[in-house]
């Protein structure tokens, strides 16, 4: 499930999009938002149904292998330990993940098939897949650690795939490593007794609210912000803080006196965090410093009034 930071994350980009482009249609852009949200949905399962047509793949190949007119030893009695995996099975058997796909019409891996093959032919001339077809262990944990080790270290860092997610939607950039982060924590909790159920996108509907409320608010109330802002930086003109850094900045204050029950600290950690992957070396610094003067001026001003859990 979508996480706070990654929400955060898209946040940002979606206000700095706005900004980029002059639209005023904060409407339209809160639907662009959420539905950027809604597609990592897809790239999730997509990940999670590319298992899945690699070893029906290699079941094809053991099938046509048979049918040879000179077929060896190894062709009619070949090693089914990979199509066999009690784990991939679970996947191929999911009601909730084959409903998704069937719902969404997410038939990519039909249509471009040539990268289901070039993951097979990866994972095949790899030490990982040989050490596995020849263990004789036949429990569940290997065949879990199997597809965790194989997604981990063939499909996630496989650049024509990740080319290929890009080419199909340019917001699964950023949202890669998630989902890859993502996946692995849904196999590491699947359970042998149990079937493979798909995740919800949201750990609640509190943060499924957090994105309208952090997007809306931020935009409608960035130039009192900016004000602040400036008021915090006298040796800095407005246009020379960048513009990222700006938006970091402006989406803090709005948790500050919007969101009562998250405490100050920890939106300023956040987005300190946020800068490092999204801004300059030194952006972590100056956000935290602007932001630190701004929550003890509006705590002192009763600007800023926490509670709960807001209080830690």
């Amino acid at each position: 499930m979508i996480n706070r930071r990654h929400i955060r994350v898209k946040v940002m980009q979606s206000v700095y999009a706005m900004q980029q482009s002059h639209s005023d249609n904060i409407v339209k852009e809160e639907k662009f938002l959420k539905d950027s949200i809604d597609k990592m949905y897809d790239l999730y399962v997509l990940n999670l149904q590319l298992l899945i047509q690699v070893q029906k793949l290699a079941n094809k190949r053991i099938v046509l292998s048979k049918k040879k007119i000179l077929a060896t030893k190894e062709d009619l009695n070949p090693n089914t330990k990979f199509t066999d995996n009690k784990v991939i099975n679970k996947l191929s058997e999911s009601t909730s993940l084959n409903a998704y796909v069937e719902l969404n019409e997410l038939n990519y891996w039909e249509l471009d098939n040539e990268y289901v093959r070039i993951i097979l032919d990866e994972l095949i001339k790899s030490e990982l897949y040989e050490k596995y077809m020849n263990t004789t262990d036949d429990s569940y944990h290997i065949d879990n650690a199997f597809v965790i080790a194989f997604f981990k270290e063939i499909i996630a860092p496989n650049e024509k795939l990740a080319d290929y997610f890009e080419d199909k939607m340019i917001s699964w950039v950023d949202d890669i490593p998630f989902v890859n982060t993502w996946i692995v924590k849904s196999l590491n909790k699947q359970k042998e007794q149990n079937p493979f159920i798909l995740g919800s996108l949201y750990k609640d509907s509190e943060d499924k609210q957090f994105v309208s409320k952090l997007f809306t608010k931020t935009v409608l109330h960035q130039h009192t912000y900016e004000e602040d802002i400036i008021e915090k930086t006298p040796n800095w003109e407005a246009d020379r803080i960048a513009d990222i850094d700006m938006i970091i900045i402006k989406m803090s204050i709005t948790e500050f006196l919007h969101f009562p029950s998250i405490p100050s600290r920890v939106s300023i950690n956040e987005y300190i965090e946020v800068a490092k992957d999204y801004s300059t070396n030194k952006s972590g610094y100056f956000i935290n410093g602007v932001l630190d003067k701004l929550s003890k001026d509006y705590l002192a001003s009763d600007k800023m009034v926490k509670i709960g859990r807001g209080l830690l």
